[in-house]
């Protein structure tokens, strides 16, 4: 059988691709220390485990979910929102659930762009982002984060033909790959541009839970007429563990929230009834396993920083999020250096190339594993000629 062109033309599968690498070295016998990875290594807290048991032994969750999913949990999202944030919303009209956000990510475009529609993404970003993109036979440009601007796009440097035509933005604060913290003057900025414009904008908010600064990660609904011109999307991954059990939700905007709804009653019959019901303990419980594992991220970040000082290695230490951002060594490329680390330090990082083109000159690193595990790694980097003797230029063929 013969592919359908819209699955040829997919792009390939960057983590898929760095799983297959670190696994061939395990094979080959090397202790392997996997900083590429993005999937919390912490489990899920027992209080939700629990939930999710009793859940799942009651026969009325054995049937199928209501389409839209169950009132209960749009609900504990909403009242999530209003108790983090101060954002009211409505259950039924402006949350949609999700199998994962990254399943919204790949929807939307479906739901707003026709063949050769534009999109505005974040470069760098997040690469599945374009799945989407080449599902609904759209095309995009991409918006510059650059380290001097902290990271946040600059709406001056897209031409005003291109804003004209974008139907969709996405953005994604705090940040992946960079790290980097969004303003509430920033989302104040887009929402003049979006609404300008007649623009939706996505704002993905994986990683909305972890912050370093005084105040937390700033939500895009927070700021006054965000609801007007997008939505929100949100993940239960990252915030309570919860990756494997694909689950989250859109907020915000109720165009763009029935258009979801309206996909997804196509594709899917809702979530299984019981993870619903865990995630409802979830986002109702008192946060303080969010508040443990903020301060578990910030220890590793900062044990993570204080290692790489000693050696000399540069980059960015995240306002949000639990990635770092590093600058690769001169005469390397983000890809030789990534290959470079696996294979003369058993140590693997994300090659910051394949979150964007402006994602060269850097690797993203997960801190997702111990503190003593992360300064072994940076011990390891710092034992190699291009950190021990820099001014030799070291380089090898990679």
């Amino acid at each position: 059988m013969k592919q359908a062109k819209r699955l040829q033309k997919l792009p390939e599968q960057f983590f898929s691709k760095l799983v297959q690498d670190v696994n061939q070295k395990i094979r080959e016998g090397v202790d392997v220390i996997n900083l590429g990875q993005g999937n919390p290594d912490q489990p899920t807290p027992e209080h939700i485990v629990k939930a999710l048991a009793r859940a799942a032994e009651d026969p009325q969750n054995h049937k199928y979910s209501l389409f839209r999913g169950k009132p209960e949990l749009k609900q504990a999202a909403a009242h999530f929102y209003q108790k983090e944030y101060g954002v009211s919303l409505d259950p039924e009209t402006e949350i949609a659930i999700l199998f994962g956000s990254k399943a919204g990510l790949v929807e939307l475009p479906l739901c707003f762009l026709n063949e050769g529609d534009l999109m505005l993404l974040p470069d760098p970003g997040y690469p599945d982002y374009l799945s989407g993109i080449s599902l609904a036979d759209a095309r995009f440009e991409t918006m510059p984060l650059r380290e001097e601007n902290q990271f946040l796009p600059d709406y001056r440097e897209i031409d005003a033909e291109s804003l004209e035509q974008a139907k969709l933005m996405f953005l994604n604060y705090p940040n992946n790959p960079t790290g980097a913290a969004a303003t509430s003057t920033f989302f104040d900025e887009t929402i003049q541009v979006a609404r300008e414009n007649e623009i939706g904008v996505v704002h993905d908010f994986a990683y909305g839970a972890i912050g370093f600064e005084a105040e937390k990660p700033v939500s895009f609904l927070m700021r006054e007429g965000a609801k007007d011109v997008g939505i929100e999307l949100y993940t239960l991954s990252k915030t309570y563990n919860m990756a494997g059990w694909r689950v989250g939700f859109a907020a915000g905007n109720r165009e763009m929230i029935e258009a979801i709804n309206l996909l997804q009653d196509h594709l899917y019959v809702s979530l299984f009834p019981a993870i619903q019901d865990a995630a409802c303990a979830a986002l109702l419980d008192s946060g303080e396993a969010v508040r443990k594992q903020n301060d578990l991220y910030r220890s590793r970040r900062d044990a993570f920083f204080n290692a790489a000082q000693k050696i000399g290695w540069q980059g960015s230490a995240p306002a949000g999020s639990f990635f770092a951002w590093m600058k690769v060594p001169a005469g390397f490329t983000s890809s030789g250096f990534a290959k470079f680390l696996l294979e003369e330090a058993g140590v693997a990082v994300a090659d910051g190339s394949g979150f964007g083109t402006f994602g060269e000159g850097y690797v993203r690193i997960g801190l997702l594993v111990s503190e003593a595990r992360l300064e072994e790694a940076v011990r390891r980097i710092g034992e190699l000629a291009i950190f021990q003797k820099p001014e030799e230029n070291f380089i090898k063929s990679y």
